[in-house]
């Protein structure tokens, strides 16, 4: 840790004094709070752990986060600053990047001026991070990588996120298995991305591609949505001018823009979801994403788990404690439908359950 203002030893000793008569004080709880907890039947818990700062030194934190263009990235922002927060024994500082990855390079640049404990970067972009990570390294300052991932260079000390392509698959195989259920003998997809560049929006792609071509369908377009609603709903409108009537599945890359997605399908008179013309797939499973879900509106709903704080609290705890964290750190997600038809689908060989949506487990997502 970075050493304290020898003017402040004095004050941190006085501090750790009043906190030693506080033995009734509860423990910050290391999980992520209870309202965001996983649905029910989640076998995935964050790691219980206590906070690092042990020594009763405030542990700096800075965060770089994409921006604040869905629910997704609401969920992930408040994860971090519930976990490290000033009760806990940290003082984060918070860039909300808006989606600029010039600005998220000069956020990190900022940090190592400010001399901080750990980075955090959930990166825009995959590539171009070489440069900024090495002045991390040579600054002896140790970078966690939350969310997306970096490409082009491998100078931070671990990763914790989802696989993308994993999500990718799965949403295919899902669409494989209920086509087959209902009869659906081709399919004509309209796919909305995610922001270009961004490792999500590149794994969900290939994912869900690579089963479109083995299966033998038509994706006859693919266009960016920004993950935000006006973006789904812009290119959405789109897709309904250019190809109507030519269409029966539309893959939103998140929650947000399969609401827009909606919002314009309303509009041009095109059907959609269980009871629909169109199949309608999205990722992220928020909340308000599953209340479609359990409503019909959305068929399915592939989950990108954003509480990623607790599991980013024990890399920072193993490495304060002289150890040597897991490289890539993996978050169990979930794959959820609307209608009790199929119970699983293979992906990559591996049996992967599929959980119909009720109230509770809306109440229990982020």
């Amino acid at each position: 840790m970075k050493r304290k203002l020898i003017g402040l030893l004095l004050c941190a000793a006085m501090t750790a004094t009043m906190l030693a008569g506080c033995g009734s004080k509860e423990e910050a709880p290391a999980q992520a709070p209870a309202e965001t907890e996983a649905p029910a039947g989640n076998d995935a818990e964050a790691p219980e752990t206590e906070a690092p700062a042990a020594s009763g030194d405030v542990i700096t934190i800075g965060f770089a986060q994409v921006g604040h263009e869905s629910d997704w990235r609401t969920a992930s922002t408040k994860s971090c600053q519930d976990v490290f927060s000033a009760e806990n024994g940290y003082d984060l500082q918070f860039v909300d990047c808006d989606n600029d990855s010039a600005v998220q390079l000069e956020a990190v640049r900022g940090f190592i001026e400010q001399d901080v404990d750990y980075i955090i970067i959930d990166p825009i972009v995959s590539t171009g991070w070489d440069t900024v990570l090495t002045e991390c390294e040579d600054a002896g300052i140790p970078v966690i990588v939350i969310d997306r991932t970096i490409d082009d260079s491998d100078k931070y000390v671990s990763w914790v996120g989802s696989n993308f392509k994993t999500e990718g698959l799965a949403a295919g195989e899902w669409l494989k298995a209920y086509a087959a259920e209902k009869g659906i003998t081709e399919i004509n997809a309209l796919v909305i991305e995610g922001s270009t560049g961004a490792s999500a929006t590149i794994g969900r792609t290939e994912g869900f591609k690579e089963i479109a071509d083995r299966e033998g369908w038509t994706i006859l377009d693919s266009q960016s949505g920004d993950f935000t609603q006006d973006g789904g709903a812009e290119v959405m409108e789109s897709y309904c001018k250019s190809y109507e009537g030519k269409f029966n599945v539309v893959v939103c890359q998140n929650d947000n823009e399969a609401f827009g997605a909606m919002d314009a399908m309303k509009q041009a008179g095109v059907s959609y979801g269980v009871n629909g013309d169109v199949i309608l797939i999205s990722f992220d499973a928020c909340s308000a994403g599953l209340e479609f879900v359990k409503s019909g509106d959305i068929n399915a709903d592939f989950e990108c788990n954003p509480l990623a704080a607790p599991f980013v609290e024990e890399v920072i705890k193993t490495l304060a404690s002289g150890g040597t964290p897991e490289k890539e750190v993996y978050m169990e997600e979930h794959w959820f439908v609307n209608e009790d038809i199929l119970s699983s689908i293979e992906v990559n060989g591996e049996t992967q359950n599929l959980t119909v949506v009720t109230d509770e487990i809306i109440a229990a997502q982020y």
